[in-house]
């Protein structure tokens, strides 16, 4: 039986994973933000479902609650960032105070869980971080620039924890999904108001896409959620682990455009080498 700390179970796949590691036997730490959240998690299994109110983006409530989280569970062994939101628009189009606070949700709130939740796993030498990212953290899209920068940024971190923690028994997993059929892209989607014309053909497709093609998504979250718990319990589980055929033809597709970038202009890269002092 293995304990988890889960972000955001309110919905979507934090919800879908939560459910799949109780119906395994686990037990869940799932936070949510209200009463009638935490009541309907708590409903899924009274015992071992336990819900605590936490925004994320309160980063003095993150400790103490991931303290409370460790001390009724005797100890983390899954630590899963999954809270966050979506956004588009076009760069010109967003204000700052609106990626001011996805950052804040997305980026600096997952940072606050995984700082408060590393003493507790350097303590027992063990346990996992697992962040939710997505392909738009991998793969550019036009109308997403904020979004995805801020998914660049959580994979980064990600990515470089997992070689900082790598000698103390501690792993790092970050999960990149393509289109989920969640309520990520219902019509609550946060969004730039479309005021710029110019960019009716790029950046605001994305929105027209997203919202037109709700309930269309190519995969299922309860399935993402059980590959999740296979790949976890990998003897040498994913660092980076894409979830649909959509994450990995975007992924591969922007790979390839880099690589032909960095082979095109290689003869510039290398120009800039020093030359060497000529020997005394």
């Amino acid at each position: 039986m293995a304990n988890w700390f889960i972000t955001g179970v309110s919905t979507g796949l934090g919800r879908s994973l939560a459910s799949a590691a109780l119906s395994r036997g686990d037990r869940v730490v799932g936070t949510v933000r209200s009463d009638a959240a935490l009541a309907a998690f708590e409903a899924l299994q009274p015992e071992r479902a336990i819900g605590m109110r936490l925004d994320v983006t309160d980063l003095e409530a993150v400790g103490p609650v991931v303290d409370a989280a460790e001390a009724r569970l005797g100890g983390l062994d899954y630590v899963v960032n999954n809270a966050g939101h979506g956004y588009t628009g076009a760069i010109e189009e967003t204000p700052i105070a609106d990626a001011k606070a996805m950052f804040d949700v997305n980026v600096w709130g997952a940072m606050a869980v995984i700082q408060a939740a590393l003493p507790h796993m350097r303590a027992s030498k063990a346990g996992h971080i697992v962040n939710i990212t997505s392909i738009s953290g991998l793969a550019c899209w036009h109308g997403t620039a904020l979004y995805g920068a801020s998914k660049f940024a959580l994979d980064c971190i990600g990515r470089t924890l997992a070689q900082e923690v790598a000698p103390l028994g501690i792993k790092v997993t970050n999960v990149a999904p393509g289109g989920l059929r969640t309520e990520f892209a219902a019509a609550r989607l946060p969004g730039a108001p479309q005021s710029i014309a110019d960019y009716a053909e790029t950046a605001h497709v994305a929105r027209e896409t997203l919202l037109g093609h709700h309930g269309e998504e190519p995969s299922d979250a309860d399935l993402a959620a059980q590959t999740i718990l296979r790949a976890l319990e990998e003897p040498e589980p994913p660092l980076l682990l894409l979830l649909g055929a959509d994450a990995l033809g975007y992924a591969k597709s922007e790979f390839a455009m880099l690589n032909e970038q960095f082979a095109r202009w290689a003869d510039y890269t290398l120009s800039v080498a020093a030359q060497s002092e000529p020997a005394a």
